[in-house]
């Protein structure tokens, strides 16, 4: 009975506090012309519907969110005599607290309601959606998923670290927001409470007042408290209560539906889900309005004057934007190295060239320089070097990779590695620990080096592979304290096989990571939200790529403003020093050719020791590769190769000897011994001749009987001879014979071998096959005999075989030779001459 009675004196309370508001009303209404009877009542229930439709609808896309509040309508309220629209204010400081969470249908659908009529109220482009959903796992949100693919919505974090970067998002909104007026409404949306220091973050930002531009709408509040801590109280925020039919709005703050704090003393009919072709047609509106209001110019990433920062204490550039801010990355001490990672055709080449293109224009080339590889194949960096149709290039580049090699990235990593050694001397000369620290009168310039598909230095676990981990090791770890910033790009992070054991010493120091779309690889193992990324944006994460650390920033398109940078490459360039030299520049699929190479002009009669020029050596200024031809045992050209190239080369060393003897000092003994060389040995005995150099003509019977010749020393000096033979094995059967000495012309070939180069005389010859150079020479023990050989298509287990190298690394392929000089111990990577008019196509 006790139980009953409250019950019924609560109803009695509840009816009597009614008919109060109901009386008030009539009264106030009334005014001096006396009571408000029934039809009054009526009138005025019409009067408050028309008002209500009139506050819920205003013009579409009209208001700023940010300003003051706007009147949006939660759904039907129910009076006596009729029911009326209720409305809550939002926004301008105000938020919405929902005593029940989105599990509740009705609730998942005011939340749907109330996003789609914000988003309605404001130019398109005016707000911006975080939502939460840990509940739900994001289901709160599915009927919205146009909006996520406008851009408009992001998609809902639904674990403790997604939750935590929300939060932080929204803090840095609010922060961001306080300093400058106006702007963006962020609008965050949680479908239900967060638990512990998440909550009290979100309780924080509905206290932060207009200035902050954030709008909370938050689902299952207030929470059951944990113990003795109670939930923390909440800003300026109008409370919504549901039992089994109806909600029951409280008063908004500021803005109360009654005089006694009750609220709002009618029940609501919350509205339920917007029409999908509504939620369709709003989304398709927004996104082509955000594309023409958002859309990102090179121009939006450059600065108002260009060369006008220093570089003393890092590099500073915009690579697009995060929400409506401009995003800004650094090289600096807490970001000393950036790795970039992203699936084909994610962008990657387009975000390299906004960084670069930023940095370029805000430090002059003395306080910035460009290291520049790539390894697909692809033009990434042509912007940056002169071509055929455009001389200019970006002063600040140093050395640029087109198609590179791995041996060339390996050469470039040496050249960073003798730059930091460089710094670390002069900060030790200097007494000083810091490039700022520096004197002014030793400019020493930050270096940005950008290896895109850096990958491919590691493919297979050989010798180049290993010396490049064991580069970028040194550089990564060393290279913030001397200026040197690397910024690594590729499409996947697995298979490499040299950097088992070094991938964390080398990644560690890279805690800047930029993920493209179907980037994730960059990024933590748990983080994975690069995958559902629009071309044109990236996850920006200073954390090395954990959970909770990401900011989504868009970025224009360079490729797009191709008449932009064209124009932005010539002012640059016309800006430089004069005396600014051209970059180095190797790209991988161009051919080498003699009269192009820059030491050919040089070469004069009156050297001490001629130079057998054979091609262009693989490092980082393209040295030319040649031979000196001095007294040394040994000091011969041996090409070796079933390719044709091989008469290419010889034809190469030929003529630089040449250049440098007078007309008539030197003899040329030519024999073309394969049909192959016909060609080709014709037109070296025309030039030669043509040079006013001497040369005879020889066939395998004529060779044998020269080697006779040129075996048995000289009693006087006399002037240099070369022996040129094009298909040394070709002779191998003549040489083989002994005469009645029992001599043959393997045995007098090897006494020139060994003594020839003391009286002046030096073989120039090509071999076909490794094994028959072998033979000749008198077995592998004999090979410095031979002490300079051009390798062409030669397995690299033969060729180490043979050169007593068993870990040599070298891939034969098109365009490429290995350069061994036994004598230097030198062994590298060339690009052979070849003749202008030949292309590698040309051999299968």
């Amino acid at each position: 009975m006790g139980r009953l009675a409250t019950t019924y004196g609560q109803a009695v309370a509840a009816h009597r506090q009614a008919r109060e508001h109901l009386d008030t009303v009539r009264r106030l209404l009334a005014g001096p012309s006396g009571p408000v009877g029934p039809d009054a009542a009526t009138d005025l229930a019409d009067r408050l519907a028309r008002l209500g439709d009139a506050i819920a609808a205003p013009p579409p896309g009209a208001l700023d969110l940010t300003r003051a509040p706007v009147p949006v309508r939660l759904g039907e309220a129910t009076g006596p005599h009729g029911g009326f629209p209720a409305v809550v204010p939002l926004a301008g400081g105000n938020h919405l607290a929902v005593g029940s969470d989105a599990r509740d249908p009705r609730v998942a659908a005011l939340l749907r309601a109330l996003t789609l009529r914000l988003l309605a109220m404001a130019p398109a482009g005016a707000v911006r959606i975080l939502a939460l959903d840990h509940a739900a796992l994001g289901a709160t949100f599915l009927p919205l998923r146009p909006l996520v693919d406008a851009g408009v919505l992001a998609p809902p974090a639904t674990n403790d670290d997604e939750v935590a970067g929300v939060l932080d998002e929204a803090e840095r909104h609010a922060r961001a927001a306080q300093q400058a007026a106006g702007g963006e409404l962020l609008l965050l949306v949680a479908a239900s409470a967060p638990q512990g220091r998440d909550l009290h973050r979100l309780a924080a930002l509905t206290h932060a007042g207009s200035a902050a531009a954030v709008c909370v709408l938050l689902a299952g509040y207030p929470v059951a408290p944990t113990g003795p801590v109670a939930p923390p109280p909440l800003g300026a925020t109008t409370r919504v209560r549901l039992d089994h039919w109806y909600a029951f709005v409280g008063d908004p703050p500021g803005h109360p539906f009654s005089a006694d704090g009750t609220g709002l003393a009618a029940p609501v009919q919350l509205d339920g889900d917007p029409p999908e072709r509504t939620v369709a047609a709003l989304a398709e509106h927004l996104a082509a309005a955000s594309r023409r209001s958002s859309a990102l110019h090179l121009g939006d990433l450059l600065p108002e004057r260009r060369w006008a920062e220093s570089s003393a204490n890092g590099l500073r550039t915009v690579i697009g934007r995060a929400g409506r801010e401009p995003a800004v990355l650094a090289f600096d001490d807490a970001t000393p190295h950036w790795l970039v990672g992203g699936r084909t055709g994610a962008g990657k080449t387009v975000f390299l060239l906004d960084v670069l293109y930023g940095l370029a224009t805000r430090y002059p080339p003395e306080e910035l320089s460009l290291y520049l590889l790539d390894f697909k194949e692809g033009v990434s960096f042509s912007e940056f070097v002169p071509t055929g149709r455009d001389p200019s290039w970006i002063p600040h580049a140093r050395a640029v990779g087109i198609e590179s090699d791995r041996e060339y990235g390996v050469a470039v990593l040496r050249e960073l590695r003798r730059e930091l050694n460089r710094r670390a001397a002069a900060l030790k000369r200097h007494g000083v620990t810091k490039l700022a620290d520096l004197p002014r009168d030793t400019p020493v310039p930050r270096v940005v080096a950008v290896v895109d598909e850096f990958h491919v230095l590691f493919a297979g676990n050989d010798a180049v592979a290993r010396e490049a981990a064991a580069l970028l090791e040194e550089l990564a770890r060393k290279g913030r304290s001397y200026g040197i910033h690397l910024v690594l790009a590729s499409q996947s992070m697995a298979g490499i096989e040299a950097l088992y054991g070094k991938a964390e010493s080398i990644f560690g120091q890279f805690p800047l990571r930029v993920a493209l779309p179907g980037g994730s690889g960059v990024l933590d193992p748990l983080n994975d939200t690069a995958g559902g990324l629009p071309v044109g944006s990236a996850i920006v994460n200073r954390s090395a790529g954990t959970v909770g650390a990401n900011t989504v920033v868009r970025f224009p398109d360079a490729h797009a403003h191709a008449a932009e940078i064209a124009q932005l490459r010539h002012e640059l360039w016309q800006s430089r020093a004069a005396a600014a030299p051209a970059p180095a520049v190797f790209k991988g699929y161009e051919l080498a050719h003699l009269a192009d190479d820059p030491t050919v002009p040089g070469l004069r009669p009156g050297g001490r020791r001629p130079l057998a020029l054979v091609g262009r050596t693989v490092d980082v200024d393209l040295t030319s590769a040649c031979f000196a031809l001095d007294a040394t045992p040994g000091r011969h050209v041996g090409v070796v190769g079933t390719s044709v190239v091989g008469a290419h080369v010889l034809h190469a060393a030929t003529v630089s000897v040449a250049r440098q003897h007078a007309p008539a000092d030197a003899r040329f003994l030519l024999a073309p011994l394969v049909a192959g060389a016909d060609e080709i040995a014709d037109d070296c005995a025309a030039e030669l001749t043509a040079a006013g150099h001497p040369v005879t003509r020889l066939d395998a019977a004529g060779l044998r009987e020269a080697l006779r010749t040129l075996a048995t020393p000289p009693e006087t000096p006399a002037g240099r001879t070369y022996l040129v033979v094009f298909g040394m094995d070709a002779a191998s059967g003549v040489l083989g014979l002994r005469d009645e000495t029992f001599r043959s012309g393997l045995d007098d070939l090897h006494g020139v071998l060994r003594q020839g180069p003391a009286y002046g005389v030096h073989l120039l010859g090509w071999w076909r096959g490794l094994r028959r150079l072998t033979e000749d020479l008198g077995g592998s023990q004999n090979r410095d005999d031979l002490a300079c050989l051009v390798a062409l298509n030669v397995p690299g287990p033969e060729l180490g075989l043979h050169l007593g190298v068993p870990d040599l690394a070298y891939t034969p392929r098109p365009n490429r030779a290995l350069l061994v000089d036994r004598h230097d111990q030198r062994t590298r990577l060339i690009v052979p001459f070849v003749r202008p008019g030949y292309e590698w196509d040309e051999e299968r």
